[in-house]
């Protein structure tokens, strides 16, 4: 199982979570990109980091809304967000290798509902050199991608509350967020082992991944990541990038 983290989300003097200590746990970071959060000496940072500790890199790309922290749809025509989203791969790219492609925030989940976002998103990673693209399962963008023959990695978050259709619950409504270390470990494993998670209503839903996401930007997300990490080798589980040779 993959264990990745939203990293590099700082800008200029301000930093948003610990990536120095996340990327001693996590195995794959989703690196910003500038258009949400991020600047140039961030990536670098991030980067050279993670390629000292073996961390995979993955463009977080986002809408061009660094004010709103790319958590505000906007309805950009999709030719020209493929090119914004183009751009930052390319910005990120500068610094390192680039393994896989993530959406951010609004971005994520508007590509999983809305085909053309989902296929500004597709481009974007195919014309990067066909990247994995790092989503929600079941999503339009998960079919989307898989039709152009990219490779489409799953992905589960252990600290988020589920809709009964397998959507993540809005932040803006109750049950968005999961902070009780135990229950945010015992999601993960149960995502992990048994390919389920329970949603916000109670009902058990189908959530077959390969990657799980601990939120960098959660109070105690280190502690939380190390947690959940452990929490998987207990249960037998191991623990390893998805992508095994950076781009590949």
């Amino acid at each position: 199982m993959d264990l990745n983290s939203d990293l590099g989300e700082g800008f200029g003097i301000w930093r948003l979570g610990d990536d120095d200590a996340l990327l001693t746990i996590v195995t794959s970071a989703n690196v910003a990109c500038g258009f949400h959060a991020g600047d140039p000496a961030t990536m670098r940072r991030v980067s050279d980091r993670s390629g000292a500790l073996g961390v995979r890199v993955g463009a977080q790309v986002s809408y061009r809304d660094l004010a709103g922290f790319g958590r505000r749809r906007i309805d950009v025509p999709p030719d020209e967000l493929a090119d914004e989203l183009r751009y930052q791969i390319g910005a990120l790219a500068a610094f390192g290798p680039v393994a896989y492609v993530k959406p951010h925030g609004a971005l994520y989940n508007a590509a999983a509902v809305d085909a053309g976002h989902a296929v500004a998103v597709v481009t974007a990673a195919a014309a990067a050199g066909d990247l994995p693209v790092l989503c929600q399962p079941g999503s339009v963008l998960a079919g989307l991608a898989a039709e152009r023959g990219l490779r489409v990695v799953a992905e589960g978050f252990a600290d988020r509350g589920y809709l009964p259709d397998g959507r993540l619950v809005p932040r803006s409504q109750p049950g968005a967020l999961v902070t009780d270390a135990a229950a945010v470990t015992a999601r993960a494993v149960r995502m992990a082992v048994d390919g389920v998670v329970e949603a916000v209503d109670g009902s058990v839903i189908p959530m077959p991944i390969e990657s799980l996401c601990v939120h960098g930007d959660t109070p105690g997300a280190a502690d939380m990541a190390r947690a959940v990490r452990d929490a998987l080798v207990a249960a037998g589980v191991p623990v390893a990038a998805f992508v095994q040779d950076d781009g590949a």
